[in-house]
């Protein structure tokens, strides 16, 4: 087994570990089940475990490079929105170690695993509609489901806030324009990587 394939089963693995442990605690103590898989956060993570588990065998195609991206993309605005706007937020019940992994950790390593190890085909500017589906899918959910239900995963989501829709207006496309930011940038960087003829470990 290659060293990228064991970085992709131990990060897998450790997510599963982290989003079931915390998962559990939501059961024990009888809260929503849905309010805890609307969390980006949490559906972000376990998209990245997927495809790093189904990675620890499949060798680099086009379409899997692409869902490498798409989590490269997520992962990079969850680290970047948490240490921006969640840093000093109340938690809850959120474990500090499960905290650690898919806020700081996870980021990291999906980044650091799409930098050390490019794609091998080129990424090209119409796939980045592909890469920002989910995200624009979730803010649409969220607020939706926020309207109806009376609940928002995150602060700046809620317009219950002093700047009401405005703020979150002004939060929804400052988050939007990190997504492209980071999807343009992670897109470049993969290319630039594979042209030059970085080792590909996978």
């Amino acid at each position: 087994m290659t060293k990228i394939s064991l970085v992709r089963l131990g990060s897998g693995l450790l997510v599963l570990a982290a989003v079931g442990t915390q998962l559990g605690i939501q059961v024990e103590r009888d809260l929503s089940l849905v309010n805890f898989f609307s969390f980006f956060t949490n559906l972000s993570n376990l998209f990245a475990a997927t495809v790093f588990l189904t990675g620890v065998r499949q060798r680099s195609t086009p379409r899997f490079d692409l869902l490498r991206w798409a989590s490269a993309v997520n992962m990079t605005v969850v680290g970047i929105v948490f240490l921006t706007l969640l840093r000093g937020v109340d938690l809850g019940p959120l474990l500090p170690w499960v905290n650690s992994v898919l806020h700081y950790v996870m980021p990291v390593v999906v980044v650091a695993e799409w930098l050390f190890n490019p794609p091998r085909s080129q990424r090209e500017r119409g796939d980045l509609a592909f890469v920002l589906i989910f995200p624009a899918a979730y803010l649409a959910y969220v607020l939706v489901r926020g309207a109806l239900v009376d609940w928002y995963p995150y602060p700046f989501l809620d317009p219950i806030n002093p700047n009401g829709y405005v703020g979150v207006a002004m939060h929804a496309v400052g988050i939007a324009l990190l997504f492209v930011v980071a999807a343009w940038a992670l897109m470049l960087a993969g290319n630039r990587l594979a042209e030059s003829g970085q080792d590909n470990l996978g």
